[in-house]
């Protein structure tokens, strides 16, 4: 898939909306919708177009935000739901109230990448602290030399995730020690192509998104090395920084969530997650994310065999979980 793929993804989406989930026996050609996070969308959408063509079932993938996914997913109208972090509590009440029983997929992994503008030469490196001071909710910092005294008199402008995205929710968690308690007061979008426009136009911007998005625009922007808390090294998000456990605390887990109920028993649902899960690592890498390793695969697809349904959390994100232990919490 070429980077004109993620470019696109606003018109994709677009035209995703206006389909609905098909089933009829006497159809031809069944249509798979599926609508979530729009970091997942570039992994889901490679496996969907190959996917097409192999098998000539019909597949759509919209991008209305983690949280808005879940709200169709729990409504009963997609069988598939792409996310960014794990289910929510009243995602899973939401979910319970209407029937709806899920199977949790994690897929890849993902670095959120904190990017600046490429003018900015101040602030290469940052620790956790300094973000939390930008994006805490009540802050009223403003200005880059508020943040740290070394930096420049230069008006600070955010740009991130809406509340919707699961992004939003796992950023604001490891950054700010609670999922969605954040400042207000900057330029939200669920469309991340909007953010990279926004930094990359603003000298003093700031913003943060997933990996695959600051590789298809590093002509554009700066990615920020962190340093993690009680750490002196900043470290940069990358393959290897994630499978190795250094990016912390901004490394997370990426996931699908299958209707156990329906989508896991309909044939061509069940195709196409069988699919995406043998071929991930491979368009996962190709998409610019970071693929889970060999044995984490192996656990996941026994896990979807085992149609075991619930969530290995407890309602909410949690930094720093790795992939095995949180299926064998499944029970």
């Amino acid at each position: 898939m070429n980077s004109n793929k993620i470019k696109s993804l606003g018109l994709v989406a677009l035209v995703a909306s206006t389909f609905t989930f098909t089933s009829n026996i006497n159809a031809e050609v069944k249509t798979i919708t599926i609508d979530g996070s729009s970091t997942v969308y570039p992994i889901t959408e490679a496996v969907a177009e190959d996917f097409q063509k192999k098998t000539g079932t019909k597949v759509t993938v919209g991008i209305s935000g983690t949280g808005g996914g879940f709200k169709k997913f729990c409504r009963g109208e997609t069988l598939i739901s792409d996310a960014s972090r794990p289910i929510l509590k009243k995602e899973i009440d939401m979910c319970a109230e209407n029937g709806i029983t899920y199977i949790e997929l994690p897929i890849a992994y993902d670095a959120l990448t904190v990017v600046t503008n490429k003018g900015n030469d101040w602030a290469k490196t940052m620790t956790v602290a300094e973000l939390k001071k930008m994006w805490e909710s009540g802050s009223s910092v403003k200005n880059w030399k508020d943040v740290n005294p070394a930096w420049p008199n230069q008006p600070l402008k955010l740009y991130g995730p809406g509340a919707d995205s699961g992004t939003f929710d796992y950023f604001t968690e490891a950054i700010n020690g609670k999922a969605k308690s954040s400042r207000g007061d900057y330029t939200a979008s669920e469309d991340d192509n909007v953010l990279v426009t926004g930094v990359s136009g603003d000298k003093g911007g700031l913003g943060y998104f997933g990996l695959a998005y600051y590789l298809e625009n590093k002509d554009k922007l700066n990615a920020v090395g962190i340093i993690a808390k009680d750490k002196t090294t900043a470290v940069l998000p990358s393959e290897q920084t994630v499978m190795d456990g250094t990016y912390q605390p901004l490394a997370r887990p990426l996931f699908i969530y299958v209707n156990a109920a329906k989508g896991a028993f309909d044939k061509d649902v069940k195709a196409f997650v069988e699919y995406y899960i043998a071929n991930a690592p491979k368009l996962v890498k190709e998409v610019k994310y970071v693929p889970l390793n060999s044995s984490e695969y192996t656990a996941v697809s026994a896990h979807w065999k085992s149609l075991k349904s619930g969530s290995g959390f407890g309602g909410t994100p949690e930094v720093g979980v790795k992939i095995e232990e949180l299926i064998k919490r499944i029970k």
